[in-house]
């Protein structure tokens, strides 16, 4: 009998250890699986976090979790481990939301899939020009861009004696990543530049007599008027030409830089407002860049065409006519503009 009864509560006993490591088993195992399988949230939550070298795994995971991209930072450093992963995580900025798995947050980080916010200068556009668009990007407010341009202490640093960056900006694409300043970006902007001007064109430039701020000018200038990429070494000629007989420049871009857009058109007001870059009304280059050139400009300028064209005008399809004399300038204007000629233009 006692026997018997002995027998019932070791059975007993045995029936709820099992269960119990049944629990402690499961319970984890569970958890862990819908760790794996659920994420913390629908998407929505956006975080840009940066893994640093040798910032160690559970550094970075009990972030995530502070930022609800994880919802916990000691599976997930399990996890990563049991993955083998946590040796092979690439440094660098990197978006998360809180609708990923763990295992796509894993990936991303072992594959490389670094954060990447591109922001591409076009070819000829202003320091204005860039720096709207910087702002509706939301990237840097306008302002703030601009005065980073204006940064005499920068500007001494990075060499140029100028009242600004402007024509010193290379055109090309850029990653803005997270706190990176505007002086940054304008100082990797202008470094650029620099590399290519002192690889490719700086012993040119020299051969020819042409200093750097006059040679990025009338790049400038080429780079605005031109709408077709094999008129640029027209343009450039006719810019050249009217420098060495003494005539002014009187090109449309040049009335309108620091007042307003470049949009194509010039109004008669436009080109007797007294600026100190308005070509129609100083005998001379500008005193710098209306723009940031690329390269086809600034070969342009160093290789001009060999031609006697002192004039030219828009056709209205981008491309231009090019005249060597006033009398078939002003037909040419008539003819394409279906207006009286009223000026002399070297520009369109």
């Amino acid at each position: 009998m006692v026997a018997s009864s002995l027998k019932d509560i070791f059975r007993r006993q045995r029936k709820l250890f099992l269960a119990l490591l049944l629990i402690v088993t499961l319970v984890p195992i569970t958890r862990f699986s819908r760790f794996l399988l659920s994420p913390p949230g629908d998407g929505k939550r956006v975080e840009i976090v940066e893994l640093g070298k040798g910032r160690p795994l559970k550094a970075l995971a009990t972030d995530l979790e502070a930022r609800h991209i994880l919802s916990s930072a000691r599976l997930f450093t399990l996890y990563a481990r049991l993955k083998g992963g946590d040796a092979r995580l690439k440094a660098g900025y990197y978006q998360f939301d809180d609708g990923m798995r763990p295992s796509q947050i894993l990936a991303k980080m072992i594959n490389g899939d670094v954060y990447q916010r591109m922001f591409a200068l076009p070819e000829g556009y202003s320091s204005y020009q860039v720096a709207e668009m910087l702002e509706k990007r939301a990237i840097y407010p306008k302002e703030n861009f601009l005065a980073a341009c204006r940064d005499q202490a920068l500007l001494r640093e990075l060499g140029i004696d100028a009242a600004s960056a402007e024509g010193y900006l290379f055109p090309g694409s850029y990653n803005i990543l997270p706190g990176k300043t505007e002086r940054e970006v304008v100082r990797e902007m202008v470094l650029r530049q620099q590399a290519y001007l002192k690889e490719s064109v700086d012993s040119r430039a020299k051969a020819k007599g042409v200093p750097v701020r006059t040679l990025l000018t009338l790049a400038s200038m080429v780079e605005k008027e031109a709408v077709l990429p094999a008129e640029k070494p027209l343009i450039a000629a006719v810019f050249q030409n009217r420098l060495r007989l003494g005539m002014r420049l009187q090109s449309d871009p040049t009335a309108l830089y620091g007042v307003r857009a470049f949009a194509g058109k010039v109004r008669r007001e436009d080109i007797l407002k007294p600026t100190p870059y308005n070509t129609y009304l100083i005998p001379a280059l500008p005193p710098g860049p209306i723009g940031n050139p690329g390269k086809d400009a600034i070969e342009a300028v160093l290789n001009p065409a060999a031609v006697p064209y002192l004039y030219f005008v828009g056709r209205g399809d981008g491309s231009h006519q090019f005249s060597k004399d006033l009398a078939a300038h002003n037909e040419a204007v008539r003819k394409y503009l279906k207006t009286p000629a009223t000026t002399s233009q070297g520009g369109s």
